[in-house]
């Protein structure tokens, strides 16, 4: 029997994050009695609280705390009374993935709308019983007065234990800007104490009664064939509960965890497998790529009569396959019932996750329900899914046992999408001052996003495939502009009078891709800037001067003016000691605009990153805090995917198995990071999450010939 979001919530179901002082730092369910439901989004409680039921699930990008501003902002409520209800397909908004660097956009305006319809309707509540007019009452922190004068009414005192219809489409209840006192303020993150102070925070913390562990033997490559299994020494181990076999899906559960790795153990050195060794190998992909079944799709053009002679310059850029490499390998937890099944998953997007699981297991989606609870560091599309089906197929032949599913370092490694492999050809045709008459630009790539959303992309998920009766693989995705997929950021923001900009997909995927935070944007930045700077140099210009007078966009001019400023661009010396590069780019074109500028010493033939300059306009910024962190984020990330990140593989199998065959920054080599953040609060607020990675990239590069004069076209920069 199905539970109405009334009784889950009257229930203690919700997992839920509240902002507190350290003593404090607990989770908060929303109040199981004396609480209003106000729309699908805020639930009201006697107790003085207010939760919020987000759509997008939070993902250590701060959006929670963002949103949960805007939410207090409308209300006229303190922020310290709000709490967060993580998104589960129970009863929250759908609002599909959180994905893109889109939340604040695409949640925000919804939220502020929701906020101010449940203040309007408690307004109207307060002026019922007191038979006085709407207009005359005013809210602070939840008390109403009446033309500045207490009425001895609260928020708490008014809400009925019920669930309340809002219509929230008006926009002309929400506060102008310049009445903000909580949006444009550098809260606290809701999620942070819990984290710091060692509550359960991440799913991997989760312990449910009953619980057992499950682990998955997985091939020693993507197409291998299970030639033999003797599961019999396994299934006699202490602890084991079972060794569940579904074609080349093999897993293994247990009592205790440290049982099932045991086991799980065992049972790999007691298979047998047939490899495939058709792939190409990490040195030939560039060239495989260009040479394989490919489905090439224009992506822009543009035409002008040119009336003068001009020079072609052409160069050719490459990014290898990266990983996630989630700082937690992937984990799951899912209960069946023996008719409804429970999934906790650490996943992107709860809505099409249930929808992808039901598909593969066969179910009614009506009979599923998935529950997020945030793991520790991904954007994109990992393992998480895949762990959450491999959990839910297990937890199908164990009814009534909540069974937890924890990866290996090696499965995530080895079986997460990567980031696709890239290659991209530009030229521009030159005039006599070294402008781009034309611009011609050509990218080969791997689709970037493979995300299991529905009965037709469900397909794409590991037990899926692996299971006796596979499903068949997704067809290829092409996401079209404005956000793109491999063409993300191929068409440039420069003024250029002609182009044409093609993408050519590879349609026979030689290893598993989907999303990795940018998808083709980091890329095709780091080509379309790098080849700026060459440019640059031929036109005997300044590399910043010479963006600027290719710009049109008076945002990203003021972008790059206040980035030079605060950089000291113009006052540099480049020497071998100390090159200086610049980067710069607006996400998809349509989201933040972000420039950087890395200072990088060479020594010893090593490259040491020592300052990074950022400057950002993300126009509305609701906590300028967060902005500044997911600029950081991005260097940080950006600067290790372009020193050290490469998958390395062969014609048979991955090699990148762990930390020390798949490295990254540490921290004693993460640079000094100032950002700067233009705050435009008469604009719309955009994506910052995905912003700073082409730019830093290109700005390494872009130093690293500063100091060297030596143009390094294919990355890792190493």
């Amino acid at each position: 029997m199905r539970t109405t979001r009334r009784e889950f919530l009257q229930a203690g179901g919700a997992i839920t994050v509240s902002f507190a002082i350290p003593a404090c730092a607990r989770g908060r369910a929303p109040e199981p009695t004396g609480s209003a439901i106000l729309g699908n989004r805020l639930v009201v409680a006697a107790s003085g609280h207010v939760d919020l039921m987000l759509g997008k699930v939070e993902l250590g990008q701060g959006i929670g705390t963002a949103l949960a501003q805007m939410a207090a902002e409308e209300l006229d409520v303190s922020f310290e009374r709000m709490g967060l209800v993580t998104v589960d397909t129970e009863f929250s908004p759908d609002e599909s993935y959180t994905f893109s660097s889109i939340s604040v956009q695409q949640a925000g305006p919804p939220t502020r709308r929701a906020a101010a319809a449940a203040r309007q309707h408690l307004l109207q509540q307060a002026a019922n019983r007191l038979s006085v007019s709407a207009a005359s009452l005013q809210v602070v922190n939840g008390e109403i007065l009446d033309s500045g004068e207490s009425t001895g009414l609260t928020y708490w005192a008014l809400i009925s234990d019920d669930e309340t219809k809002l219509d929230f489409e008006d926009d002309q209840l929400l506060k102008p800007v310049e009445d903000y006192t909580i949006i444009g303020e550098s809260y606290q993150r809701i999620d942070i104490p819990a984290k710091v102070f060692g509550d359960a925070a991440f799913l991997q913390d989760l312990r449910m009664p009953g619980m057992v562990h499950a682990r998955v033997v997985r091939p020693p490559a993507e197409r291998a064939e299970l030639k033999a299994i003797d599961e019999s020494a396994a299934e006699q181990m202490p602890g084991v509960l079972g060794v569940v076999r579904d074609g080349n899906f093999i897993a293994v559960v247990a009592t205790r965890e440290q049982q099932a790795r045991n086991a799980a153990r065992l049972l790999h050195q007691s298979t047998g497998w047939r490899f495939a060794t058709d792939m190409p190998d990490e040195q030939s992909i560039s060239t495989w790529m260009q040479n394989a079944p490919l489905r090439t799709e224009p992506v822009a053009s543009r035409q002008a009569d040119q009336v003068e002679e001009t020079t072609t310059v052409s160069a050719s850029y490459e990014r290898p396959y990266q990983a996630h490499a989630s700082i937690s390998p992937s984990a799951a937890i899912a209960r069946f019932d023996g008719t409804n099944l429970t999934v906790w998953s650490h996943a992107q997007g709860m809505y099409p996750l249930r929808a992808g699981i039901a598909h593969v297991l066969g179910l009614d989606i009506a009979n599923v329900r998935c529950i997020h609870h945030e793991a520790s560091g991904c954007y994109g599309h990992n393992g998480a899914d895949d762990a959450a089906c491999d959990a839910a197929a297990i937890a199908m032949q164990f009814p009534g046992r909540p069974v937890r599913l924890q990866w290996e370092r090696v499965d995530e490694m080895t079986w997460e999408p990567y980031g696709s492999a890239m290659h991209i050809e530009v030229s521009a045709d030159v005039g006599a001052d070294g402008d781009v008459r034309h611009w011609n630009y050509d990218l080969w790539s791997c689709p970037h996003s493979s995300r299991p959303r529905d009965a037709r992309s469900a397909g794409g998920m590991i037990y899926a495939r692996h299971k006796a009766d596979p499903l068949p693989l997704p067809p290829i995705q092409s996401i079209p502009q404005p956000n793109g997929g491999a063409d993300r950021n191929a068409v440039p923001l420069y003024g250029f009078d002609s182009m044409e900009v093609n993408k050519h997909l590879t349609t026979d995927v030689p290893l598993r891709v989907s999303a990795l935070r940018g998808l083709g944007a980091y890329a095709n930045v780091f080509a379309i800037e790098s080849f700026m700077d060459e440019l640059a140099l031929r036109a005997d210009a300044d590399p910043l001067d010479y963006r600027l007078r290719q710009l049109q966009d008076a945002r990203a001019i003021a972008v790059l003016e206040r980035l030079a400023a605060q950089s000291g661009w113009y006052k540099r010396e480049p020497s071998p000691e100390d090159g200086w590069g610049l980067g710069f780019a607006r996400f998809k074109n349509r989201s933040a605009y972000v420039g950087v500028v890395m200072r990088i010493a060479v020594e010893s033939d090593q490259i040491r990153l020592k300052h990074a300059s950022a400057v950002c306009d993300a126009g509305l910024i609701i906590n300028p805090d967060g902005t500044s962190n997911q600029i950081e984020g991005g260097i940080v990330q950006a600067s290790s995917w372009t020193m050290k990140e490469q998958v390395h593989f062969t014609n048979e199998k991955k090699l990148s198995v762990d930390w020390n065959s798949y490295p990254i920054l540490r921290f004693n080599e993460i640079p000094e990071i100032e950002v700067s953040i233009i705050d435009r609060d008469d604009q719309p607020s955009l994506g910052v999450g995905e912003a700073a990675q082409g730019p830093t990239a290109a700005a390494i590069a872009n130093a690293l010939f500063s100091a060297t004069r030596q143009r390094k076209r294919k990355l890792p920069l190493n």
